[in-house]
């Protein structure tokens, strides 16, 4: 049976259940661990979530220091590197930091995992996010523009991707729960997605 390996944002830690639950016997799950720890408060990316991309290739360097070895490695940011300051408009990671931090997180993922799929960063719309979300906004020209930048690096690396934004956009605004996170029904979904996905690619 193939082992999959899950890093990624809070959208990953809540469809995450289900999407254990629709690979069982087909795929092993695991993910970052610290679920827990991650769930006390979803905007800051400790434990399970993987948060933005310094983080996940930190992550990874470290665990290819200690000869960490994966089968299926399921991966995604792009929503906290997104997050802009509302003071001056900084994002937290800029999107030339952000590509060149996938450069390195591919470069790794390759050499550490069998297969690697990337998973396309969810929407951020504006009117819904920046009215309950003062510390600090998000934007859907940005989520376009940052899964573009993955887009180009997957396509060009031969990583496939799950688009994941294309799929939760067609349920509309009333998709989310709260700013930008998913309402459980649309999490099932995503899973199912997801789990559809990994079946046609590796069965």
């Amino acid at each position: 049976m193939r082992q999959l390996f899950v890093i990624g944002d809070s959208i990953s830690i809540q469809y995450g259940p289900y999407l254990r639950s629709m690979v069982e016997g087909k795929f092993g799950y695991d993910r970052k661990r610290g679920e827990e720890q991650a769930l006390v408060d979803l905007d800051k990316p400790v434990g399970a979530n993987g948060g933005d991309s310094a983080m996940l290739l930190d992550y990874l360097r470290e665990e290819h220091s200690r000869g960490t070895r994966y089968d299926i490695l399921l991966l995604n940011c792009g929503l906290h590197d997104m997050k802009t300051s509302p003071r001056d408009g900084i994002k937290q990671v800029p999107l030339e930091a952000y590509h060149g931090n996938l450069q390195e997180i591919v470069e790794l993922a390759k050499a550490m995992a069998n297969d690697v799929v990337w998973v396309r960063t969810t929407d951020a719309l504006e009117e819904i996010h920046n009215a309950k979300s003062k510390s600090f906004h998000r934007f859907h020209a940005d989520a376009l523009a940052y899964n573009e930048a993955a887009d180009r690096m997957m396509k060009a690396s031969g990583i496939p991707l799950v688009d994941l934004y294309g799929f939760s956009r067609t349920f509309g605004p009333e998709a989310f729960g709260d700013h930008v996170h998913y309402t459980d029904e649309v999490r099932k979904l995503q899973a199912a997605f997801i789990a559809g996905y990994l079946d046609a690619l590796f069965a």
